[in-house]
């Protein structure tokens, strides 16, 4: 990776205590096996070539397809899932722009508005978007948009998309039959942010699990950093931070092992305490996905499966 600070040009100025992504992450000492995709990244900008939305709730520092594709080789990531950041809105261009300059290697998760036409959804199929994303975080989004949601599921389920979906454990008893009424499939962005002082085997991530268990929901067991009371401080090993989330995320693997995802969340917006070193967050896979067919599973397998159905590595 490039030692170059990250920048944001004028007329964007980063939100007040923004922390830029980790510039020098370190060679992760876990090989990822061949064909891994990080199923959960992000591009910002950069903003003087994709302005970010004026209804956003932050601005971020540039994080462009760049830094993005060089965090990816330094890692050993062979594929990525860039998912549509909030700051950007409904405007996906920056990331339709990693997925074209990608040469195949990146899929897309979009933002649309209620009122696209099935012409922009077929574009956006074509141009390597296989999802949309909602977000049910009551800081990040003014309302919670079931109407929405619903109308737009039954409009993208013949383009064979999903709904990625962004809460709350604590709202999940209010949106669990929702989700699961949808005519595509659900997937859960990191694990429904659970509370980690709580026990894996405690009634909320139970309720958790057993929402996942009732159809075709999918799970990112991603984001340990933004999840972690214990945060980056090794405790186990210089290279194992944040051991309490570990145990939820090995239930998840061991529970569902065909319907789990891994990503990095690069470049890890609105975090306000730390920054993740990117190898690190590799080095978590061997602790959460202990065996060699469970991390195939989590890394290759199921998002080819998702996300590039039927083609060959």
């Amino acid at each position: 990776m490039s030692p170059t600070p990250p920048t944001t040009p004028a007329p964007f100025t980063k939100t007040p205590g923004w922390l830029d992504w980790y510039a020098n992450p370190s060679r992760p000492a876990f090989t990822l096996p061949p064909g891994t995709v990080d199923a959960h990244c992000h591009v910002f900008g950069p903003g003087a070539r994709f302005p970010y939305a004026p209804e956003r709730k932050y601005t971020p520092c540039d994080a462009g397809r760049d830094e993005l594709f060089a965090l990816r080789d330094h890692l050993g990531v062979s594929r990525n899932v860039i998912v549509q950041a909030t700051c950007h809105g409904a405007d996906n261009s920056a990331m339709l722009d990693a997925v074209a300059a990608s040469q195949g290697r990146a899929r897309g998760v979009a933002t649309v508005r209620p009122d696209v036409t099935d012409a922009e959804l077929r574009r956006l199929d074509d141009a390597g978007v296989r999802g949309i994303r909602f977000n049910f975080l009551k800081r990040l989004v003014d309302a919670a948009p079931k109407d929405a949601l619903a109308a737009l599921a039954k409009r993208i389920a013949p383009l064979g998309w999903h709904v990625v979906v962004y809460f709350e454990a604590a709202d999940l008893a209010e949106l669990a039959d929702f989700f699961t009424s949808l005519p595509v499939p659900p997937v859960v962005d990191h694990m429904g942010r659970p509370d980690v002082t709580d026990s894996p085997d405690g009634p909320e991530f139970t309720r958790f699990l057993r929402f996942v268990d009732r159809g075709e929901v999918w799970v990112k067991v991603s984001c340990p950093e933004r999840l972690s009371v214990s945060g980056p401080a090794a405790l186990d090993g210089e290279r194992h931070p944040y051991t309490d989330v570990v145990p939820f995320a090995r239930r998840v693997v061991e529970e569902f092992p065909e319907s789990v995802l891994w990503g990095t969340d690069w470049p890890h917006p609105n975090l306000t305490d730390h920054m993740p070193d990117d190898g690190l967050l590799v080095d978590q896979v061997p602790r959460v996905a202990v065996t060699a067919a469970q991390q195939h599973r989590l890394l290759v397998a199921n998002p080819m499966r998702l996300y590039w159905p039927g083609e060959q590595l």
